[in-house]
């Protein structure tokens, strides 16, 4: 039983995970480090999601990396130009031979005697157990199963006689030419999918229990363009980015603050956008602006496939399945040859992996966060979670220059180990995106992490607070415990087994 150690092990190699493997490598070049990776390619959410549209729902220039900006004009880039993004930046960075593919990672246990993570990961494709220990461990697997998603039970589904699927297990072979086409849903999953099936199927309506805030962009990104012309396109870009973010982040405050006034001005916009003929009732949602998320659509595609006819709107509750369609509470029967079922995700932390110290176990959901990085209690682990108000990636960012700061200081001063500890009782019962009022969080929020009353053990989710934090605060602390290295210590030597 051979085992390969890695000074970090860093477990996905999705957009965060080659983001973090970037920022590390550039920095500390001679320490080993390696990429776990469930799937057989690079791209995590990107490579995993292939229904009809699948997109970016933040504008490219802040989803994108700082260090590897994005080129091209589109602001909200498709799952293919994405996971090309990914692709290319691992290869230029020299992370792509760092992943090691087909392994789901099962279980991580902390050795206090070794000080080293051991970790346990299945390879799937051959069905043999591999064995892994590291320094450092650092876990950038999202916050989603990837296995299913969240797929609610209708009475009478089985009496259904055509065909029924969920958006995250797209059929490569679906033919729906001129099909009647049902996605239940209100989120931006069936916001991609109604405008990029609408010209090719017979009609396609989104059934939903509820309206949500919908919001159009322009797909194009001219003033940048424009800006190209006359400057270094770097600089063009890098302007362009910084306004976004202080675009996007403004939004966001004003919503929070002066929630009716953003709903005003939300609703006018949309009405303006759908034109006389679709009830606004359908897009007057019952909650404010950012109690859940926004859905952006590039260039109101959305809005024009509904102002066209070839897609229309319900919103109803489900009465039971027919063998035919869909019986709504209204007595309204819809039919359908497809029912897509856009009804969310569920939440899995870790990808599912188990942590323990010694042995013994250690719930993620138990454990606060500290500067929303390191995990209360847990030596040498690190946590990527990126923002759900603005692009996901600017938070891993920030994470990632705080991780090596970290690493810089510990190398410093000769310490060995890290580990946070609340020594004033901080904990909350509120999960790190309690704010957040969606349904698919507020069922499985007992998963994630907690958070405390004050810093550094609460999420703020603000860019301009966490830059501060992560980057300008000492990175001594006296919450965080530092264990010099021992002259004697175990040190396990990297395998020269192909992992």
């Amino acid at each position: 039983m051979s085992n390969h150690h890695y000074d970090t092990l860093i477990i996905g190699a999705g957009l965060s995970g080659i983001g973090t493997a970037c920022h590390i490598t550039e920095e500390f070049p001679g320490r080993s480090l390696a990429i776990l990776e469930r799937r057989n390619c690079i791209g995590g959410t990107w490579d995993l999601f292939r229904y009809p549209g699948i997109r970016s729902d933040s504008d490219m220039l802040s989803y994108g990396y700082k260090f590897r900006l994005w080129d091209s004009s589109k602001i909200l880039a498709d799952g293919a130009s994405l996971r090309r993004y990914i692709q290319d930046t691992a290869a230029e960075y020299g992370i792509a031979d760092k992943v090691h593919y087909g392994l789901k990672t099962t279980s991580a246990n902390w050795s206090s005697q070794q000080r080293l993570w051991q970790v346990t990961a299945l390879h799937e494709p051959s069905g043999k157990i591999k064995h892994y220990s590291c320094n450092y461990l650092v876990c950038c697997t999202g916050y989603y199963n990837h296995d299913e998603g969240f797929l609610p039970k209708f009475p009478g589904e089985e009496n259904f006689k055509g065909i029924r699927i969920h958006p995250q297990h797209w059929p490569e072979d679906l033919y729906y030419k001129g099909k009647k086409v049902v996605v239940i849903g209100s989120g931006a999953t069936a916001a991609t999918l109604i405008p990029a099936m609408a010209d090719t199927a017979g009609h396609i309506t989104m059934l939903q229990r509820s309206p949500s805030y919908v919001y159009s962009l322009p797909s194009v990104d001219k003033l940048t363009t424009a800006l190209a012309r006359i400057m270094p396109a770097s600089w063009a870009k890098g302007l362009a980015r910084k306004r976004n973010i202080l675009m996007y982040r403004a939004a966001y405050i004003a919503c929070r603050q002066w929630p009716r006034l953003m709903r005003t001005i939300i609703l006018s916009h949309v009405r303006k956008q759908v034109g006389p003929n679709v009830d606004m009732r359908h897009f007057t949602p019952k909650y404010m602006p950012w109690d859940e998320r926004l859905c952006a659509v590039p260039d109101g595609d959305l809005f024009k496939s509904l102002r066209s006819g070839k897609a229309s709107v319900e919103t109803d509750h489900i009465e039971r399945f027919t063998d035919k369609g869909i019986l709504l509470k209204s007595g309204k029967e819809l039919e359908a040859d497809i029912i897509i079922a856009a009804t969310g995700l569920k939440l899995q932390i870790l990808g599912g992996m188990t942590l323990s110290i010694d042995g013994t176990p250690y719930p993620v959901g138990e454990q606060m966060t500290y500067k929303g990085v390191l995990l209360e209690n847990l030596p040498n682990l690190a946590w990527i979670f990126g923002y759900t108000n603005i692009s996901w990636t600017l938070k891993v960012g920030l994470a990632a220059k705080y991780l090596c700061r970290l690493f810089r200081h510990m190398e410093k001063n000769n310490f060995e180990v890290v580990t946070p500890y609340d020594h004033e009782h901080n904990a909350l019962n509120d999960g790190i995106m309690n704010s957040m009022k969606s349904g698919y969080i507020q069922r499985d929020q007992h998963f994630l992490p907690r958070q405390g009353k004050s810093y550094p053990w609460h999420v703020f989710m603000h860019y301009g607070r966490d830059k501060k934090m992560l980057l300008k605060d000492a990175v001594e602390d006296s919450r965080l415990k530092f264990l010099p290295a021992r002259q004697d210590a175990y040190k396990a030597q990297p395998s020269r087994v192909a992992g």
